[in-house]
């Protein structure tokens, strides 16, 4: 997909609670809201539950990426430490912050056009609009504390990088589907 999911489902949100921000950016989602899995599964490990080409809450014929397909894109872009640069659209990074002197645009060499919708938590706060863009992925995993985590991909307006991490699966980031 060249853009964010913006599939209004129960649990998604718009950045800020303001639909325009989901017009231009997609919804945000948290982990088993993508997964379309049970709200449980965000406190519990469902890998069981989790199919080859999960369909999550992508349209028919597409699925949520696992890290695998994640890492194949990154890879492919020139790697982790210049993949985020390549992948991000040439314009609406950083606009309204104080570094904006820096762009943090990127080239947007593939038609991906990652553009900085943020990321929401569980409490009803935002951040990181014009800073950065963060993408589910299919895998989860268990933390050092024994709570299970899901994995994301993630590019910031002043690295060229794009990153993987994993993060609590109540969360809201943003969804990428890729055709079966």
């Amino acid at each position: 997909m060249a853009e964010n999911l913006n599939r209004n489902v129960s649990g998604s949100k718009c950045y800020d609670n303001n639909s325009t921000n989901c017009e231009k950016y997609g919804r945000l989602y948290d982990w088993a809201t993508s997964m379309q899995l049970p709200a449980s599964c965000n406190n519990i490990s469902c890998s069981s539950q989790i199919s080859t080409k999960h369909k999550g809450i992508c349209p028919d014929g597409w699925h949520i990426p696992t890290d695998a397909e994640w890492a194949i894109l990154v890879n492919y872009a020139g790697g982790e430490d210049n993949a985020g640069i390549r992948l991000k659209a040439t314009s609406g990074w950083g606009l309204g912050l104080p570094q904006a002197a820096i762009s943090g645009n990127g080239t947007d060499n593939y038609g991906f056009s990652a553009l900085p919708g943020g990321k929401g938590e569980s409490d009803g706060s935002f951040s990181d609009i014009s800073y950065g863009c963060y993408w589910w992925g299919a895998s989860e995993n268990e933390d050092f504390d024994g709570a299970y985590d899901a994995d994301m991909w993630y590019v910031h307006f002043d690295f060229d990088n794009a990153y993987w991490y994993s993060d609590r699966k109540s969360s809201l980031y943003s969804v990428r589907c890729l055709k079966n």
